[in-house]
Parts: structure tokens; sequence; C-alpha cells
């Protein structure tokens, strides 16, 4: 029987983050702004101070257009 070390991949004890920052666009200007996806609080646009974000508990519900994932 092979030691318990070399069954165990390391790298799948150490969990990885699900949590990503969006590059989302406004709908109504076009401002381009980082969002994190779990956002707790309301995010506005800079701008026009339209709702970009909505938290819904977990993970935030995105109103803009998301134009790319940060990693």
């Amino acid at each position: 029987m092979r030691p318990l070390s070399s069954r165990i991949d390391p790298a799948s004890l150490v969990p990885s983050p699900r949590s990503r920052f969006l590059l989302v666009s406004c709908q109504s200007c076009g401002n381009r702004q980082v969002v994190f996806d779990h956002a707790k609080i309301v995010v506005k646009c800079l701008v026009c101070q339209e709702p970009l974000a909505l938290p819904r508990g977990g993970k935030a519900k995105i109103l803009g257009k998301v134009e790319a994932v940060l990693t």
C-alpha cells in the first residue's frame, strides 16, 4: 500500500476562491467599472448613478454588461 501523502493531491486540499472581480459596463452611459461579484451593497455607476449590482445574499445580481472576468 502506498503512503497517504502520495495518494492525495495537495492542491485539492486547499480551496480556491469562488468570487471574482468583474469589469462591468453601464447600460445607460457606457462607463466601465470593476465590480466584486459577491457585493454586499448596491454598486452604482460613478458617472450616472445607475445601479450596476444588487446584493442577493450570495452572489450579486449584475445589471450591467459583464465585459471581462478579472483574475
